[in-house]
């Protein structure tokens, strides 16, 4: 009779970008347990509840969702009451972060039933402006969006205080991929990591350890699982061994199960339990807190964290680097209430980040792969967030961050064929009927047989993504060069140089260095990466040959993409306001940083599109002399993964670098890890793909040959 019910037991490119062949898939085969597999949907049936209305019940389990005698009522007596949330969140200190975990998310309403407390909770308390809910649930049988709309349709009637966050929900909900899926809800200070998958391997892959102690920890637990006797394997051993090694001194859980089975396993994970009268029908129900050692003079409920992280919580950091990880990161804490100094010799986006657009549409893998593919899950991320990113520019009046287009992928040189995009929902990837592929594409004579569609891609615009984050009233731009970088047991402190060449002194709790490859000049304990020069070519094709360019961006041996330029764009780029340009690229040269436009570039661009469609030889200018471009330096490290920790031997200088050509996919996810890991919260990343984006990872401990 759960509410939430976790039915357990158990990327993306950006222009320009490198040429397919030279940054192959490295997930492994053998790298993931062998079950892994795609996500199973829940079937929902219907039964009528002591009310006489329908409520959901699983398919699988042949349990209700939650109680037939009020579901939302049930969520606030079993969960929030018995957790005490109430007085637990009201008493939070400035900046601090509360960390709620729930097996499993099912129709969402314990997350609605939370957020909705919290809102108001703030709304009554000011010192809450800054504090943080951190909501973290796992699913195996994921409801589908379809069903969740409807079911959630009606608490929005049977709720009406539920009905904005019900539509905040739907419109994050993410397609149903096993992994993490993180959602920000910016304005209630509140994060959701949704963990699809086995609940066991999920909650193993949340980090317990990192560089800041302690370690973060789950305040609350909702034991909210179908109940034992139909889905034993969520009451499981390895399921409470996690929650015993994710807890600690005074976290508390709750579960409408008085179970025999339950009740052992609480007690053996140290938990202090206690038997309480249950909702509804039920007579009883359990209530549990872990209690403190013997020589822990802390009581229960106070934590004990905000003592450590308080000066780096309300603190200040610099982020070296204004390019797309540069402002990604500064946006990031500056969401968490951390002052952020951006700084740039140049100028934000001066550098390969700058390009008129940046496609965003993900590097596939094989679906059992998926959980821990960054591309992916960076893909889904960004996704959102340049989404939300387009509210706050819309409140601006700037012009979109994202503009969705969907994208056609010719499958000329890909990971993946027609068959494995099968496995995937159809909201994220598909393959299009040839004659839908054409009529999308505006290609008539090309055979698109095979082809990836993916619905949700776009174009990102660099210059309004800016403009949206410089406003945010924590970040402050200096255009300093740096030279040195120092750090004590009390602060880290940058030497620059100013525009006047003045020399320039700043101190901070945190110094983030996004500076790509100059990033080695700046710490030599940063991997000098391999440097790859990519031009980005584009022309304004003539009123004539407007109606023959491709409709959407096209992925092929390399890419193209039209945009119409917005106002503002011409101050990083030679475009012009309120016309059509066709976007092609990119050249791949490494080992030069040369930044001059290359006429021999633009036909490389060239070719490669008529090559692999050859109709478009008649729509594109064979004389590129009149073309514009953008060339950069992209940075790459040998197992092409980037670099996202604290730096060996340091406790306040990071990096978050080496995106190569995919930063306005990946930069979102990497800062919101290393955000987590600066301020100790659990990420959204496991602690396996952690490891392999550290900056100290063993791969990078031999320099590079070329």
């Amino acid at each position: 009779m759960s509410n939430a019910a976790p039915k357990n037991s158990s990327t993306s490119a950006s222009l320009p970008d490198k040429q397919p062949d030279s940054q192959p898939d490295t997930q492994s085969p053998n790298s993931h347990s062998p079950q892994l597999s795609a996500i199973r949907p829940a079937k929902i049936d219907w039964q009528m509840d002591d009310t006489g209305n329908q409520v959901p019940v699983s398919g699988e389990f042949g349990d209700v969702y939650f109680s037939h005698a009020d579901g939302l009522a049930e969520s606030r007596y079993v969960f929030l009451a018995h957790n005490q949330l109430a007085e637990r969140l009201a008493n939070l200190a400035p900046m601090q972060c509360f960390s709620i975990a729930e097996l499993g998310l099912g129709t969402g309403l314990n997350l609605l039933a939370t957020w909705q407390l919290w809102r108001a909770l703030r709304d009554m308390h000011p010192h809450l402006a800054t504090a943080k809910l951190h909501f973290i649930t796992t699913e195996k049988f994921p409801i589908p969006l379809t069903d969740l709309t409807q079911i959630l349709a009606l608490w929005a009637q049977r709720a009406p205080e539920l009905a904005e966050l019900i539509e905040q929900f739907l419109a994050a909900y993410p397609p149903l991929i096993a992994g993490c899926h993180r959602l920000r809800f910016f304005d209630d200070n509140l994060t959701v990591d949704i963990w699809l998958g086995d609940a066991a391997d999920s909650l193993a892959k949340l980090a317990s350890g990192t560089y800041l102690t302690p370690a973060p920890a789950v305040d609350a637990w909702y034991l909210d699982g179908f109940a034992p006797s139909c889905n034993s394997t969520l009451w499981a051993q390895n399921v409470f061994a996690q929650i015993q090694r994710l807890s600690r001194s005074g976290t508390t859980a709750a579960t409408y199960s008085c179970a025999g089975i339950v009740k052992r396993a609480l007690q053996s994970c140290g938990f202090e339990i206690k038997k309480v009268k249950g909702f509804g029908r039920k007579r009883e129900m359990l209530t549990a807190i872990m209690p403190a050692p013997v020589s822990d003079e802390i009581s229960d409920h106070t934590d004990n964290r905000t003592a450590d992280h308080q000066a780096i919580d309300n603190g200040h950091s610099i982020v070296i680097g204004a390019g797309i990880s540069g402002l990604m990161m500064a946006w990031t804490l500056a969401n968490r209430g951390v002052q952020v100094t951006l700084l740039d010799k140049t100028a934000p986006l001066a550098g390969a980040s700058g390009n008129p657009r940046a496609l965003l549409a993900p590097k596939m893998t094989p679906i059992n792969h998926v959980d821990e593919h960054l591309h992916t899950i960076g893909y889904l991320y960004s996704s959102r967030l340049y989404r939300t990113l387009n509210d706050k520019a819309t409140q601006q009046q700037l012009a979109p961050v994202l503009e969705p287009t969907g994208a056609l992928d010719l499958l000329i040189k890909a990971n993946i064929d027609t068959e494995q995009i099968a496995d995937y929902p159809d909201e994220m990837a598909t393959t299009l009927p040839h004659a839908q592929a054409q009529s999308i594409s505006g290609l008539t004579t090309q055979d698109l047989t095979e082809n990836l569609y993916l619905p949700q891609s776009g174009l990102v615009n660099p210059h309004a993504l800016k403009d949206v984050v410089l406003t945010h009233p924590l970040i402050r731009f200096q255009q300093i060069d740096v030279y040195d970088i120092s750090e004590t047991a009390q602060t880290a402190t940058i030497k620059s140089n100013d525009q006047a060449n003045n020399t320039v002194s700043l101190d901070a709790d945190n110094v983030v260095i996004c500076a790509a490859f100059e990033s080695h000049k700046l710490d030599r304990r940063i991997f000098d990466c391999r440097k790859i020069r990519g031009q980005l070519s584009w022309f304004t094709p003539t009123a004539a040959k407007l109606t023959n360019l491709p409709k959407v961006p096209l992925k092929y041996s390399g890419y193209c993409a039209p945009f119409t330029a917005h106002a503002g764009d011409n101050e990083l780029n030679d475009v012009v306001e309120g016309a059509t340009h066709l976007l092609l690229g990119a050249s791949f040269v490494r080992n030069d940083t040369g930044t001059d436009i290359r006429d021999e570039e633009h036909q490389i661009s060239r070719d490669k599109l008529v090559t692999a469609i050859p109709e478009m030889a008649a729509v594109i200018p064979t004389d590129t002399t009149l073309w514009r471009g953008r060339a950069g330096i992209r940075t790459q490290t040998p197992d092409y993964h980037p670099m996202v920790g604290l730096l060996v031997d340091s406790k306040r200088l990071w990096t978050m670098s080496a995106m190569g050509a995919k930063g306005y996919a990946l930069a979102p996810i990497c800062a919101e890890t290393l955000a987590d890991m600066m301020l100790g919260s659990f990420a959204p990343l496991s602690a396996a793909m952690q490891a392999r984006l550290s900056p100290n990872r063993t791969r990078l401990q031999t320099p590079l040959a070329d």
